[in-house]
């Protein structure tokens, strides 16, 4: 079994790369969620939890070994140099399963569903890059709608981190439009059938 080609799947907040990553996934696609992933490691994975600790003190977890995210918050988001240290962290070890995962799975293809791949590097272990891109204005509407808890303020500051979509698109190997006109599943098989030998 030859490994499947590694294409990340990437864009912005509100994107909606979640629901480009959803049709590829009936097509048999198998996909990574690299964020979900990560806050998984960050929980189980050892190796991870105690360099989070020793960086972070023990606060980092509460009592019961679960990552302490009000701490973390409070502590590490706000600080640009700490966010970068968290990051050198968690990054490699999301690569790293990342990789195991993929070596396991009987594709064409994988996808690694990710907000930041240019913006870590990441694009250098992949073979290719989608990024969805929809304009700035219903992306900020779409994650109004979705997460009630965030205000505008913290939908621009998470928008402010994130690489600006026309970069994205430039250095991306294919670009999927995600805006009211255009139909997505005709994009996502275009792409799908370029990708598939």
């Amino acid at each position: 079994m030859s490994s499947p080609k590694l294409v990340g799947l990437t864009g912005g907040i509100g994107s909606g790369k979640s629901t480009v990553a959803k049709i590829f996934e009936i097509l048999h696609i198998p996909v990574y969620y690299a964020d979900d992933r990560a806050k998984w490691l960050m929980n189980f994975d050892q190796e991870l939890k105690s360099k989070i600790q020793e960086a972070f003190g023990t606060d980092s977890y509460d009592s019961e070994g679960n990552l302490n995210r009000s701490y973390l918050a409070s502590t590490v988001f706000s600080d640009t140099e700490k966010v970068a240290k968290i990051n050198s962290l968690v990054h490699p070890a999301v690569r790293k399963d990342f990789e195991i995962w993929a070596s396991h799975q009987n594709a064409p293809y994988v996808l690694k569903e990710a907000a930041l791949i240019f913006e870590t590097g990441g694009e250098k272990k992949l073979d290719a890059i989608i990024n969805v891109s929809s304009p700035l204005k219903i992306r900020i509407s779409r994650v109004l709608m979705r997460d009630s808890h965030r205000s505008l303020d913290q939908v621009n500051h998470i928008i402010d981190q994130q690489m600006p979509d026309e970069e994205k698109n430039e250095r991306a190997d294919f670009v999927i439009k995600n805006t009211d006109t255009k139909m997505l599943i005709p994009q996502v098989l275009a792409i799908h059938q370029k990708l598939t030998p």
